[in-house]
């Protein structure tokens, strides 16, 4: 399969481009080769290249930023998906696109999780623009997947894990938000997702695609570091005292993050466990850095 991938340098194309890398021919773009912002531009490359199907990894992720250059943020999470959805329709390939759990109000009672039809009510720039992206994609083609993930890591750059690693290695104590929840999720982990989902030709659509399980960030710090036998007092504290703190500005964050993938498994996708996940991180970090 001819297979083109949009933002190809980042952390989770990284994955992406390895897990689908045997037996298929990609195409690797970044923004240099391939503005996703540019409709005619998009149109007349996809028509070029002629791929079966297309993976968009390109994303304004930056949530705070995104507050502050809105316009931009909208070009590369609104307009960028639509125009690759017109210009897959019009080649006649399939779609997949990576969006997130902002799109919901992030409100939920803490009992409950976040089913794929719920109510969207994004309360931050990123959230409003990613929606619009999901939007842009059911308008103008059928045959798509939407993957929304949330608290993603993995191998390169800088992630969560690599932090608090290296906070706990270097501190005898840290503050970490306690009432924030969510599921960490491996970038490995959704590339499999992914990669599952076409190659099963699960019903188009869109899924939830986190690891399973729920968490705080909290929680997550303390077995990040229990993990890898670091000893450091980790005291959790609420969003509010955690700015009040740092003495930051920072764009709303959604206290919950749960989203439910029944859906997912429904159609037959193995989901692993966030304790699974970050155990296989840990020791593929450790073999990287080796």
């Amino acid at each position: 399969m001819k297979i083109l991938i949009t933002g190809a340098n980042g952390m989770l194309a990284k994955e992406i481009r390895e897990k689908f890398e045997e037996g298929n021919e990609l195409i690797l773009t970044d923004v240099s080769e391939l503005d996703i912002t540019n409709k005619e531009g998009v149109i007349n490359f996809v028509k070029e290249k002629q791929p079966e199907l297309i993976i968009n990894c390109a994303a304004f992720t930056a949530v705070d930023k995104a507050e502050e250059c809105q316009e931009l943020a909208e070009k590369i999470n609104g307009d960028g998906p639509t125009n690759l959805a017109i210009a897959a329709k019009e080649a006649g390939a399939k779609l997949v696109h990576i969006s997130t759990d902002y799109v919901f109000g992030g409100n939920l009672d803490l009992d409950k999780d976040y089913k794929e039809d719920d109510e969207k009510n994004p309360v931050t720039a990123y959230g409003i623009t990613k929606l619009h992206g999901e939007q842009g994609i059911e308008k103008n083609m059928d045959e798509y997947y939407i993957f929304r993930t949330a608290w993603l890591y993995g191998i390169g750059g800088n992630n969560f894990v690599k932090t608090m690693t290296k906070l706990g290695s270097t501190r005898d104590e840290i503050n970490v938000v306690a009432d924030q929840h969510g599921s960490p999720t491996y970038a490995k982990d959704l590339s499999e997702i992914v990669y599952q989902a076409v190659n099963k030709k699960i019903p188009y659509g869109i899924y939830n695609a986190t690891n399973e399980g729920y968490t705080t960030w909290y929680d997550f710090t303390k077995e990040i570091l229990a993990e890898q036998g670091i000893e450091c007092k980790v005291n959790p504290v609420t969003t509010d005292e955690y700015i009040e703190m740092m003495k930051i500005t920072q764009a709303k964050r959604p206290f919950n993050s749960q989203m439910s993938k029944n859906k997912l498994k429904e159609a037959g996708i193995i989901v692993p466990e966030w304790k699974d996940g970050l155990k296989r991180y840990l020791a593929e970090a450790k073999n990287v850095e080796e």
